[in-house]
């Protein structure tokens, strides 16, 4: 069904750091009833990738529609230092090319609401441009007019990897529960270690708090889908259920194989896909914003890389590909592509070890208990993987027999084909989407903000049509006698403009997309230029009165 308007409602859930340990997936040890009746009434796909296993890298790839190393944003994070680096800018932030939007823009300008509540790290400062309401209260609830459609996104944060062993996001997001005690209610006994990590009771009962986790997040998919229901929504408003990446538990989170970049994804979509079907074509990340845009009816840009997956303008894909780059403290370079069955993964630091120091990530009892077994010598066979201290410069997985990707068939001459395939594929891919993956760090940086100052865009300037009073300068006096229309411009390429026409210290900015058309009265204009990874412009406002006859209208 649709709205009156004959376009659907999309609203997107998005989870952190969450692989698809759901009852729905066939994991008999989950908790996730809300979930699981999401996906009995819609689609589940079951090879769906994040283009990165990290969440800054990944999240800007699904709100531009292209990959990371495209645009400058693979780096994780730009917006903290780097203590290695002092000689970068203390913050940057990137900046893609000036083509690069939100693709959220798009839905805005075809008349979609757009909210986001409120996780944005998509490694440059959320657009002005891009949301009408971005924060806590964001809600498709909040939109003036009923019947206006809306793309509403709603972040739980809550299954971050660091509620594995503390607190760190719930007491930024929810202090108030933070306080409170909270009893393991998954029994360690019997959740089930990846062969690759130490099976101990510190390591069992990290991951089974981690089911804990994602029970609590299947409450939070249920109160919004209750919220559906009760504003007679649920019917004309196609869900997404997705994560940004794969779990936080060492050799998944931050490493393209299969635990740091595999997905769940559901999609609810009455009247239009089949309830409770299981879709194994493959998808990424990167193909959600085209794939709202195209069930929107809104014009696909074709320089996005994603493809949709949904509605008129769907695609298929033959591969889905994902990197890995300097996270926090640790330079790497890894490339990896991934048909349904194998996976190919290029390491272009073989003489580094696996594992690297990132303080923040060995903060993980499995981490620790990873350290303590090898000092113990202590670990055996696949759980001294991540411990090694050269790679194999390729690695080939058969997925469908090896899914934890613990014997590489790299060097097995029965594979040979598939290995030259899949290596064909990645350098096609990196010779058209590996664009900053060679550059230096500092070097991109120079580049982008010039002499280590960020960009700013130039100020809007206001454009008159017509009707201006005789003998009366326009820019003067502002005043006409008949209906008029002011375009606005800004020097910068590629800048978008929001502007309002609302007073106070936090308006309600509009997406500038054609003259503003004036008939009568005085309105003021306040209007700012917005690009992706510049500053915004200084606000530039004017004021104009049309008059209709004698007497103001």
């Amino acid at each position: 069904m649709q709205t009156p308007t004959g376009r659907p409602n999309i609203l997107w859930i998005s989870l952190e750091d969450t692989s698809p340990r759901f009852g729905c997936y066939g994991d008999s040890l989950a908790r996730t009833p809300h979930i699981d009746r999401l996906a009995a009434e819609g689609t589940r796909y079951s090879n769906a990738f994040a283009v990165a296993g990290v969440c800054s890298p990944s999240r800007s790839a699904v709100i531009t529609g292209m990959y990371p190393t495209s645009i400058g944003t693979h780096h994780m994070r730009t917006e903290h230092t780097n203590p290695h680096t002092p000689e970068l800018p203390t913050p940057y932030l990137a900046v893609p090319p000036p083509h690069v939007k939100a693709f959220t823009e798009y839905l805005r300008a075809e008349g979609y609401f757009c909210t986001n509540n409120w996780k944005t790290d998509y490694q440059f400062a959320s657009p002005l441009t891009a949301w009408d309401e971005d924060g806590v209260d964001a809600h498709w609830r909040r939109r003036g007019d009923p019947e206006q459609p809306f793309f509403a996104v709603f972040n739980h944060m809550l299954t971050h990897e660091s509620g594995m062993w503390g607190d760190l996001v719930r007491k930024w997001v929810d202090p108030a529960s933070a306080a409170e005690p909270r009893p393991l209610e998954t029994d360690p006994g019997k959740v089930k270690v990846p062969p690759y990590l130490p099976d101990t009771p510190k390591s069992r009962e990290a991951l089974a708090r981690y089911y804990d986790l994602i029970a609590e997040a299947d409450d939070y998919v249920g109160r919004l889908l209750r919220q559906l229901e009760e504003d007679g929504l649920a019917d004309n408003t196609i869900v997404f259920l997705w994560s940004d990446h794969g779990e936080g538990l060492p050799r998944a989170k931050r490493w393209p194989y299969d635990a740091g970049i595999r997905v769940p994804l559901i999609v609810r979509w009455p009247g239009r896909l089949e309830p409770g079907t299981v879709n194994d074509r493959l998808v990424s990340l990167i193909d959600l914003g085209p794939t709202a845009l195209s069930l929107a009816g809104a014009p696909v840009p074709r320089h996005l890389a994603g493809k949709p997956f949904l509605g008129s303008d769907e695609r298929t894909r033959d591969y889905v590909y994902a990197t890995r780059d300097r996270y926090d403290e640790a330079y790497d370079k890894v490339r990896a592509v991934r048909d349904k069955r194998f996976k190919y993964i290029r390491n272009d630091y073989p003489n580094q070890p696996y594992l690297q120091w990132i303080p923040f990530s060995h903060q993980h009892q499995m981490f620790r208990e990873l350290w303590r077994l090898e000092l113990a010598g202590e670990l055996k066979d696949e759980q001294r993987l991540l411990l090694r201290r050269t790679r194999p410069a390729e690695e080939l997985y058969d997925c469908d027999h090896d899914p934890y990707e613990t014997r590489n068939l790299a060097a097995d001459p029965a594979y040979l084909e598939t290995l030259e395939r899949l290596r064909g594929e990645l350098d096609a891919w990196c010779r058209h989407y590996d664009v900053w993956g060679d550059v230096p760090e500092d070097q991109m940086v120079a580049r982008m903000w010039p002499g280590g100052v960020q960009p700013q865009a130039a100020a809007p300037i206001f454009v008159p049509i017509n009707g201006a009073l005789p003998g009366v300068e326009p820019s003067a006096r502002g005043e006409y006698e008949e209906p008029t229309a002011i375009m606005l411009h800004t020097a910068t390429q590629g800048a978008s403009i929001a502007y309002t026409t609302e007073e106070g210290e936090i308006p309600r900015w509009q997406l500038y997309t054609g003259p503003i058309l004036l008939s009568g009265g005085r309105v003021s204009i306040r209007a700012k230029a917005v690009r992706i990874g510049y500053k915004d412009s200084e606000e530039a406002s004017a004021a104009y009165t049309v008059k209709i006859g004698a007497a103001e209208a």
